[in-house]
């Protein structure tokens, strides 16, 4: 997940924030008296901004796992990013080489921010609705906090499918490939590990998501409050 990298944050609220309107428009036309978004459209708008995350996370996040797992000296594989990307593209094309792995890549990208988004919004407005206050009155401290807790969330919601992602993407090719297909990989991990094949490393995972989420949240709250 790259929820830290400024170019893919500008994605990612971009897309929530269009799908949003889209929703609040059409609930404006069938409910004018309570046109606000249900929880549903709140997860269906951060799926879609997950979604159009997918397009550029998951080739960077592939070069990145090759580029971190490669051979030290003289069994180096690449030569710096522009070289994987021409490498990896080499073997089958874009689509079956650079975009390995691209569809857990969509369902995990929908399931985590369709989550990240959801919790956000909820936490927020039980805050102003319990405390009879207006959302963008809510304190910085607290928008942090649930910034953070939208983190936590987000990784437990799609983890598993990061997990599969991440085998997948540092796979062998041709006679060297271990994993069929996305199920493929699933079932093997599922026969060789049980469900703690799918959780491993979730720990640290988690403590760095919290802080990266609450100061995530935090700045683009506080930049739109500025703005508006």
């Amino acid at each position: 997940m790259s929820e830290q990298d400024n170019p893919l944050v500008s994605i990612q609220f971009g897309a929530f924030h269009w799908a949003r309107r889209r929703f609040e428009s059409s609930n404006n036309s069938s409910h004018p008296l309570n046109p606000g978004l249900l929880y549903g459209q709140y997860y269906l708008s951060g799926a879609f901004a997950g979604v159009a995350n997918s397009v550029i996370s998951g080739p960077i996040e592939h070069v990145r796992i090759r580029l971190q797992t490669q051979p030290h000296g003289a069994a180096r594989l690449y030569n710096g990013p522009i070289d994987c990307v021409r490498k990896l593209s080499a073997h089958g094309g874009v689509l079956r080489g650079l975009y390995r792995g691209e569809a857990v890549t969509i369902l995990r990208e929908a399931q985590a921010y369709g989550m990240w988004f959801l919790t956000f919004e909820y936490l927020m407005n039980a805050d102003a609705a319990r405390n009879k206050i207006k959302r963008e009155e809510v304190s910085s401290l607290k928008v942090a906090a649930y910034g953070g807790l939208a983190g936590e969330a987000l990784w437990l919601a799609s983890y598993p499918f990061d997990v599969v992602k991440s085998k997948m993407q540092s796979d062998g090719f041709g006679d060297k490939m271990r994993y069929k297909s996305m199920s493929d990989c699933f079932k093997q991990t599922w026969r060789g590990e049980g469900a703690r094949g799918f959780w491993k490393g979730i720990g640290p995972t988690l403590l760095r998501a919290m802080p990266v989420s609450a100061g995530t949240f935090a700045v683009v709250e506080a930049t739109m409050r500025a703005l508006n």
